[in-house]
Parts: C-alpha cells; sequence; structure tokens
C-alpha cells in the first residue's frame, strides 16, 4: 500500500509533459509541416505532446528523408520526456515510416495512422515517370514510389506494427482515370492504400491534397491512437459485447 502511495504521489508531481505520449507528424511529398497544422492543434488537448516534422521531400531518396525525419521526431519526443511514441503521417510520410522501422526499432512505439499511403505504390508515378521533368518535380523520393518491381515500395514487405490506414474516395482529378484503376482520393487508389499487416483500413470521402485537414480523418486518427480501432468498429464492437 505504502509503495503504491508513493508511485501515485510521484505520478502527481510530475510535470504533464513527463506523463504525456507523443505523436510524431509527417507530411507528405511537396508539402510542409504546416500541412499538419490542424492535426497538431487537436492532438494536443487530446492529451498528447506533437512533434510536427518538416523535412525537404523532394530533395532526397527515401532512406534519407527517412533518416533524417523520423530520427528528428522520436529525439523531439524523446526530449519532451513522453511515454509512447506514435505516429501520424500523410502520403509519402507513411513510406518513410514503413522504411525506418524495416531498418530500425522502436523501443517506444506505440501506434500509427498513415493517411492516403501509396502502401502498393503509386499508378500516377507509373504513368509519369516517362514525362520529361517529372524527376525533378517529384524529386528522388516522389520517382521511386511507382509499383514496379524496382520501386523501393516492392522492397518493404508486411507491417508488424499496430496500423490504421484511412484512405479518400473523393476523386476531383479528371485525368485519374488515365492513371488510376478504381475509386482513389484523386492521386492513391483506395486499394493502393492497403498493406499487409494493418489492423484497420477506414474509407472516407476526401481527398489526398486535404484529407489530412479534415475533421471526420482528424477525429478517426485520434481514436486510433486512443484505442488501436476506428470509431465505427468500436461502435460495433460495443454492440457485439
Amino acid at each position: 500500500m505504502l509503495r503504491l502511495f508513493m508511485l501515485l504521489t510521484l505520478l502527481f508531481l510530475l510535470p504533464a509533459s513527463a506523463l504525456a505520449e507523443c505523436v510524431v507528424l509527417l507530411h507528405g511529398l511537396g508539402r510542409v509541416s504546416n500541412s499538419m497544422s490542424e492535426l497538431e492543434r487537436k492532438l494536443g488537448p487530446a492529451g498528447y505532446s506533437v512533434a510536427n516534422i518538416l523535412y525537404p521531400s523532394r530533395s532526397y531518396p527515401v532512406d534519407v528523408l527517412a533518416e533524417d525525419a523520423i530520427g528528428r521526431g522520436l529525439t523531439q519526443c524523446r526530449d519532451m520526456q513522453g511515454g509512447k511514441i506514435h505516429f501520424v503521417t500523410h502520403s509519402l510520410g507513411g513510406i518513410l515510416l514503413r522504411y525506418y522501422l524495416r531498418e530500425h526499432s522502436i523501443e517506444e512505439l506505440g501506434r500509427a495512422v498513415m493517411l492516403g499511403p501509396p502502401n502498393q505504390g503509386s499508378q500516377i508515378v507509373d504513368g509519369l515517370l516517362p514525362v520529361p521533368g517529372f524527376g525533378f518535380i517529384g524529386g528522388p523520393a516522389g520517382s521511386a514510389l511507382g509499383t514496379g518491381e524496382g520501386s523501393i515500395i516492392a522492397s518493404l514487405g508486411p507491417v508488424d506494427f499496430d496500423l490504421g490506414v484511412i484512405a479518400g474516395s473523393t476523386n476531383i482529378n479528371p485525368f485519374e482515370f488515365l492513371f488510376i484503376p478504381g475509386p482513389s482520393d484523386s492521386i492513391v487508389s483506395i486499394e493502393s492504400t492497403k498493406v499487409q499487416g494493418m489492423n484497420a483500413h477506414k474509407v472516407l470521402p476526401v481527398t489526398h491534397t486535404f484529407m489530412m485537414r479534415n475533421n471526420e480523418v482528424i477525429d478517426e486518427a485520434i481514436h486510433y491512437l486512443k484505442t488501436g480501432a476506428f470509431i465505427s468498429q468500436s461502435l460495433e464492437q460495443d454492440r457485439n459485447e
């Protein structure tokens, strides 16, 4: 009883930042950390410290970006003295996380939510690779996101961490049908967001470009970080209990 009392007293005296779990935010290709600002703003009141990482997505290949961005994210979270470290990623950010976890382990790793990740590669990249200038626009990382056997994505394999994926189903790209079979978020097909080993997959009526600012997407992402399930899954589980 005395030991329990001392533990509770210690927890009460610790600053809130020392108790908070931390979330690393990773933006997508050609974006900046500000694109994840709405997520950052809502994660704080939900009880999380946040490391919103800016990285030069069009300047370096995936391996370099993964080491840099995730390395800095882990350092920032650890400096906040948090507990578990979670991830919410958009597009390319999810591929960086997969690459990093193929090469490293994260002792404090909690859950991850990927928004619109090209987990099976991007058919748009396949179509645009032969176009002059695409390599400059997409950079080394963007050019590596194709679906071919030689792409870096083909080498990543299944995930072995707690992952929920949110895909978008709203297309505003008039040329999407030329590249992408089936429904998509205008950039990534719903099917391509899936990856073997993921724990949950949810489709919402959002576009690739703005999904990380959508309130429903954010609510679902935070719910997954807290529970390991999306909201509809939790409701279904409650009904079955």
